[in-house]
């Protein structure tokens, strides 16, 4: 799927900012991965130092979707390496957001995903299963809801209540 541009988005849709329909990231996230653009509609998860379940959800058909993990903002270890990364090239999914950490950068910087976090760490995470999936998440100074759309791309990333067009 081809994605519309950021600033574009913007433009065409100023008038949503003010009432949340359209959302604006906070600047806070690096880029990954061979998609420097990717959309689609977002799957959420709730995890603290353990990524268990963004594994389980990886496994699944992707279908074009983005999964939107709130890691807590940890930097203290990864949520996704290079394996979680082909497993979600593998299966379809549009690109993964994470706000906390991945490792394995090289080898996901070869996965044709599109993949946002804080930073880099090279510690495993936990695997105790602990989290919520399908719950709203508020990371990057908005609040994300299951089923919302994201916009990636070199600009940022926004987030909208229905699908878009320009």
């Amino acid at each position: 799927m081809a994605s519309l541009a950021t600033a574009d988005i913007c433009d065409s849709n100023a008038k949503h900012v003010p009432t949340g329909e359209l959302r604006v990231l906070q600047p806070i996230f690096q880029s990954y991965g061979q998609r420097k653009a990717f959309s689609g509609p977002i799957v959420t998860l709730k995890v603290f130092e353990d990524n268990v379940l963004v594994r389980e959800l990886l496994e699944t058909k992707g279908e074009g979707r983005v999964l939107v993990v709130d890691g807590g903002g940890s930097t203290r270890c990864a949520l996704v390496g290079g394996n979680l990364g082909q497993i979600a090239q593998n299966n379809g999914w549009a690109g993964i957001v994470v706000n906390g950490c991945i490792r394995d950068v090289d080898e996901i910087n070869g996965c044709d995903i599109g993949l946002r976090a804080l930073a880099t760490n090279p510690l495993k995470s936990n695997k105790k299963r602990i989290g919520e999936m399908h719950v709203s998440v508020y990371i990057a100074g908005a609040l994300i809801h299951e089923g919302e759309w994201l916009y990636a791309d070199n600009d940022g990333i926004l987030v909208s209540k229905t699908e878009l067009s320009i």
